[in-house]
């Protein structure tokens, strides 16, 4: 299958998994998404996320994301409680360093694509450099 916007179709899997509790989502493996789910578990928003490569040539590697949930098992909520594309094939977004929008009052993250590698907005903020704001996590 071909996916058009393979960054949407990650945030989709996420946010379709944490909506029916899934405890991990798998899709195709590509090294932005990779650097995505670095960063969801850097900041605390997933429990892990692991490359496993395909036993056939042919296929591709897989990338499997374990979603976090808080609470006892009837009350269980999960970390993720929205995800918003921004910048998508038909409409780029790009934002100079000073104007890094804040994600609920610094509450949510913002994950930009820089030219010192993909990371989150309040790091663009420290480094001083700005990029293509990819998506929005809360």
């Amino acid at each position: 299958m071909s996916v058009n916007d393979p960054i949407s179709d990650m945030l989709t899997r996420i946010r379709n998994g944490v909506m029916i509790g899934q405890a991990t989502v798998a899709m195709p493996r590509t090294r932005i998404k990779a650097e995505i789910a670095r960063i969801l578990k850097e900041e605390g928003y997933i429990e892990g996320y692991e490359e496993v490569e395909s036993e056939d040539n042919g296929k591709q590697a897989v990338l499997r994301v374990k979603l976090k949930y808080v609470g006892e098992r009837r009350s269980r909520k999960p970390v993720i409680t929205g995800l918003e594309r921004v910048s998508r094939p038909g409409r780029r977004v790009y934002t100079q360093k000073q104007d890094i929008p804040w994600v609920l009052s610094g509450m949510g993250i913002s994950i930009l694509s820089t030219p010192k590698g993909i990371m989150t907005g309040q790091r663009a903020r420290q480094l001083g450099v700005g990029g293509e704001i990819l998506c929005k996590v809360w």
